[in-house]
């Protein structure tokens, strides 16, 4: 996986060479983690925090909700952490709390097992930051004594993935050290991603073959690595159906899921089809009755729009998540795998979207105003309150929701925002 780097200094996104000095600065922090999120997850790192310089969390908070993202910069607390993943974090990063203990600089495993028994150790990741393979903590400032590899190897058991900065050479776009690498990969199991220095696609390349993933901030910001490139050299193409000798011959599977997590389609993808999928924003295929690039829709316009593209565990296969315009399957139907479209909340609110926005004649929908709507839904919230069969209350109950629905989408709200709410509070 290719990790983009978001980094948060003073309400701005930043880039800094050493930890120390400013190169660029970019205010668009929204609109470059969508972008970044249709090739992997987002690193969100809160420098003010990391350095105990203040906080961004009200510039973060929208991030969380629009990308996938893991999150960093001075977590102190089980609770810091926990609270990020019900605002929507998917991942927590904890540097420097976890390598203080009684006052000295050792590997705090009392904190790292409080903060997973929180949030579940699938979620956690601990950043070995390290100069000259000695972990540095407090914004890499303070050295500590602490010897990378074995200090990697004591963390390990209690978290699900570690990540690797190569202090001495963050920022300088002159590589980062693969012998370190290697050595690190060998010392431990878990996923390892690796920041600091990353300058080419050979090399993103490299650290692939090495089972790591890649996290990039300046070669990223200054144009001189593409995600959709870096995206497509990190994969392995050497485990292609069927095999081949080059990455220009390969084939790997592409399974299409809908944004509501529905199966629409699978199909099969080579490093042209994923280059045309990422500039046209449509997913394409390799045909391989034709031998030839696809892009599903072109001819009938059921396009399939590219919403995120992940590869899976051993980045062999990948899932593109699609919004379909139009039935997808070549028989008319929903889905290649179901006849019909299941009918979910979200689609319940397109089609209200739609009556509003070109109401067909006769339209009830669009007839409802914002005073009678409300009136409506008062009415409902008591017919499902004083019903009292259990078809009764199903069918108040889906007036009620209808209702809801139609109010929220006047107010400007999206069903995804109330489900985000629901699912903060699961996690609280």
């Amino acid at each position: 996986m290719v990790i983009a780097s978001i980094d948060i200094q003073n309400g701005k996104v930043v880039q800094l060479k050493q930890g120390a000095e400013l190169v660029l600065e970019r205010d668009n922090a929204i609109e470059l983690a969508t972008e970044f999120d249709r090739y992997g997850e987002v690193a969100v790192i809160d420098l003010d925090a990391a350095m105990s310089k203040g906080s961004n969390i009200e510039m973060i908070k929208p991030l969380l909700r629009r990308a996938e993202c893991r999150v960093g910069g001075g977590i102190k607390t089980p609770e810091q952490a926990k609270e990020l993943v019900s605002l929507g974090a998917r991942k927590i990063i904890v540097g420097s709390g976890a390598f203080r203990s009684d006052g000295e600089f050792k590997p705090n495993i009392p904190f790292l097992k409080s903060i997973a028994d929180k949030i579940g150790r699938e979620r956690l990741i601990v950043a070995v930051d390290a100069r000259d393979s000695e972990i540095v903590v407090d914004g890499w400032k303070t050295r500590t004594g602490l010897d990378l590899f074995d200090t990697a190897k004591a963390v390990e058991p209690y978290v699900s993935e570690l990540l690797f900065t190569c202090v001495e050479r963050e920022g300088e776009m002159k590589g980062t050290k693969l012998e370190t690498v290697r050595k690190l990969r060998e010392a431990v199991s878990c996923l390892l991603t690796v920041a600091g220095g990353v300058s080419s696609l050979d090399e993103v390349a490299e650290l692939a073959s090495l089972n790591c993933d890649v996290q990039l901030g300046m070669a990223l910001y200054t144009g001189k690595i593409q995600l959709a490139d870096a995206f497509r050299r990190s994969l392995n193409w050497k485990k292609c159906c069927p095999p081949a000798t080059d990455i220009k011959n390969s084939l790997l599977p592409l399974i299409v899921q809908s944004p509501d997590g529905q199966t629409l389609m699978t199909g099969f993808t080579d490093a042209e089809a994923l280059e045309e999928t990422f500039k046209r924003g449509n997913v394409c295929f390799h045909s391989r009755t034709r031998n030839k690039l696809w892009m599903k829709g072109e001819t009938s316009g059921s396009i399939l729009r590219l919403v995120r593209m992940r590869a899976d565990c051993d980045r062999d296969a990948l899932l593109a998540v699609a919004e379909p315009v139009g039935p997808v399957c070549h028989t008319g139907a929903w889905s290649c795998f179901e006849t019909g479209r299941k009918f979910t909340w979200e689609f319940l609110q397109n089609i209200i979207v739609e009556r509003f926005k070109n109401p067909p004649p006769g339209s009830y929908t669009a007839t409802l105003d914002d005073k009678l709507v409300r009136e409506k839904l008062m009415e409902e919230a008591e017919e499902v309150c004083t019903a009292k069969t259990h078809a009764e209350v199903v069918w108040e109950a889906a007036d009620l929701l209808y209702f809801t629905t139609v109010l929220i989408t006047r107010e400007g709200l999206t069903v995804q925002e109330v489900l985000d709410e629901l699912d903060r509070r699961h996690k609280k």
